[in-house]
């Protein structure tokens, strides 16, 4: 993508709309990250105020502070604006611990490893 011409135009305008506000970024390798817009440039790389990872993991979620945080632009795919009068998440999910989050998060990446892992193995029945 070139940073030149409307569509860069069109981006900065967007994220001034954006300054002081809490914002859902949701980056390149499926992280979700959460704080208030403080600065950003024509690259789109933004600086963050009081960031945190919002890592969800079934219907257990939990909240890793960051702190101040820049992201580099190439690696936003999408940027939300969060409504603070509503409830960010739906009432079924549980608010974890960083602990608790991390044993969930193993836990699925081992079951998703064993069912890759048992579909290697069954390859041959397929008939296609």
């Amino acid at each position: 993508m070139s940073w030149a011409g409307p569509e860069a135009f069109f981006l900065l305008a967007s994220l001034c709309t954006f300054f002081a506000e809490k914002l859902l970024i949701l980056l390149r390798d499926g992280r979700k990250l959460l704080g208030i817009l403080r600065s950003f440039d024509q690259f789109a790389n933004a600086v963050l105020e009081g960031a945190c990872e919002r890592v969800i993991v079934g219907e257990l979620y939990c909240d890793i502070p960051l702190g101040l945080y820049v992201i580099r632009g190439e690696n936003v795919v999408l940027i939300g604006e969060l409504d603070l009068e509503k409830e960010e998440l739906p009432s079924h999910m549980t608010r974890v611990s960083e602990a608790e989050i991390k044993r969930a998060q193993k836990a699925e990446r081992e079951a998703t490893d064993l069912k890759g892992s048992m579909r290697k193995r069954m390859e041959f029945l397929d008939m296609d």
